[in-house]
C-alpha cells in the first residue's frame, strides 16, 4: 500500500508540474504581447520583451541641431554650435560613433570627425557636441551614426495610435465597436434558441426526439467552410445579403449544435422530482423552463457562452464571407489586424498594440466567467 501511495504522489507532481508548464506556455507570449505594446519601434527591433526592464544597446540616427534655430559663436576665426544630440531627458550614453552610415563604429566619444571644407565635429558619450566650421554654418543639422546604450522606455503613444488615428488604415476604434456589434448578438441569440431547443430534446416527449438528437450530434462534426459558401448564396437569395444580419444568423447557425448538445446534456442530470413536483402544482412547461430550469442551467450557459463569444470575437472567416469590407463600415478586428500587417508590416509596435487590444475582452471575459467553464463542460458526465 505504501508503494501504491508514493506512485499516486508522484504522479500528482507530475500533473501539477505538466499543468504549472502549460500554463506558462500559454501565458508568457500574452506578457510579451502586453509589454511590447508600450515599447518603442527601437527597443523592439533591437531587444527582446523580456529585457524591457533594463537598458539596451541600439543603433540611432542623430542630428545636431540645424544652423538656423540655434545662435552660433565665433571665436578664433571659427563658428561654433554645441548641444546635444539626444532629445531632453533621455539619458543615454553612446560607445562609438560615425560621420557615415557605412561606418558607425569609425569613432569612439571624445574623437573628432572631420567632415571636409573645414567643418568638424565632436562627440562625447553623453551624447554633447561641438560643431564648428571656419566659415558660418548652414543648411541642416550634421547627422551623427551611433551606437547607444538607452535606458527602458515605455509610451502610451502606440495605443493612441491604434485607438484614435484618423487614419482608417491605423484606427482600431470603429473596428472594436463594429466586433461588438456582431459579437454580442451572434453570442445571445444562438443561446436563447439553444435554451428552448436544449429544454425540449431533455423532459419533452415528442415522435423523433431521438432523431433530432442525433442529427445535432451529427452536426458537430461538420466543417464550417462546408457551408459558407451554400449560406451565403441563400442569404443573397432571399434578400439578406451581406450586413449584420447575415453575420449574426452564419454564427448562430454554426454555433447551435454544440450549444444544444451542451445544454442538453446538463438540463438531462438536473433532478426529475423537482420537474415532476412542479408540474404536480400545475406549472406550464414555459414556466418550468423559465423559473426552474434557466436558474439551474447557469453554469452550462455561461460555459457555451464563453465559448462562442471566444470564437465569434476571434473569428475572421466568416467575418471576410458575410460583412461588406471594402468600404471599412463594417470591419472587425481581426481583419483590422490583418490590414495592418500589409500596410504597416514593419511597425512591430502598432501591431503588438493592436492584437493586445483585440485580445483584451476575451481575457476579461474568459477570466470573469472561467469558473463556470469547467461545470458547465462535465455537465452530464457523471450522475
Amino acid at each position: 500500500m505504501s508503494n501504491i501511495a508514493g506512485s499516486r504522489s508522484a504522479l500528482n507532481w507530475v500533473v501539477h508540474l505538466s499543468v504549472l508548464g502549460l500554463v506558462l506556455l500559454w501565458l508568457f507570449p500574452t506578457v510579451g504581447l502586453f509589454v511590447s505594446s508600450f515599447r518603442t519601434a527601437d527597443q523592439i527591433s533591437t531587444s527582446g520583451w523580456w529585457k524591457a526592464l533594463f537598458p539596451s544597446e541600439q543603433n540611432l540616427t542623430l542630428r545636431a541641431t540645424d544652423p538656423g534655430n540655434v545662435e552660433q559663436l565665433e571665436e578664433g576665426g571659427r563658428w561654433f554650435i554645441s548641444g546635444n544630440l539626444f532629445d531632453e531627458g533621455v539619458d543615454a550614453s553612446v560607445s562609438v560613433w560615425g560621420v557615415s552610415s557605412r561606418d558607425i563604429a569609425a569613432f569612439t566619444p571624445g574623437d573628432t570627425a572631420d567632415l571636409g571644407d573645414g567643418e568638424v565635429i565632436t562627440v562625447e558619450a553623453n551624447g554633447d557636441y561641438v560643431w564648428s566650421g571656419a566659415v558660418k554654418l548652414e543648411g541642416r543639422g550634421q547627422r551623427v551614426f551611433a551606437t547607444a546604450t538607452t535606458p527602458p522606455e515605455f509610451t502610451f503613444g502606440n495605443y493612441r495610435t491604434v485607438l484614435f488615428s484618423k487614419s482608417t488604415t491605423d484606427s482600431m476604434a470603429k473596428a472594436f465597436f463594429n466586433t461588438l456589434t456582431v459579437t454580442i448578438p451572434a453570442t445571445i441569440i444562438p443561446i436563447v434558441i439553444a435554451a428552448f431547443a436544449a429544454y425540449a430534446l431533455a423532459w419533452m416527449n415528442f415522435p423523433g426526439r431521438a432523431i433530432l438528437i442525433a442529427i445535432i450530434v451529427g452536426l458537430l462534426v461538420v466543417p464550417l467552410q462546408l457551408a459558407l459558401i451554400p449560406l451565403l448564396r441563400l442569404h443573397l437569395g432571399i434578400g439578406i445579403g451581406k450586413g449584420y444580419l447575415g453575420v449574426w444568423l452564419a454564427h448562430t447557425g454554426f454555433g447551435l449544435p454544440l450549444a444544444i448538445y451542451l445544454l442538453r446534456n446538463y438540463m438531462v442530470g438536473l433532478p426529475r422530482d423537482i420537474i415532476e413536483n412542479a408540474k404536480v402544482d400545475g406549472a406550464t412547461d414555459f414556466q418550468i423552463f423559465t423559473k426552474i430550469i434557466l436558474p439551474l442551467s447557469f453554469p452550462a450557459l455561461a460555459s457555451f457562452a464563453i465559448f462562442q463569444f471566444l470564437w465569434t470575437w476571434n473569428d475572421l472567416l466568416v467575418a471576410k464571407v458575410f460583412l461588406i469590407d471594402a468600404t471599412g463600415e463594417t470591419t472587425v478586428m481581426t481583419n483590422q489586424i490583418v490590414e495592418l500587417l500589409g500596410t504597416r508590416g514593419g511597425n512591430w509596435e502598432i501591431l503588438a498594440t493592436a492584437a493586445f487590444v483585440s485580445i483584451a475582452v476575451p481575457l476579461a471575459v474568459f477570466f470573469a466567467m472561467q469558473k463556470y467553464l469547467v461545470r458547465g463542460l462535465l455537465a452530464g458526465s457523471v450522475k
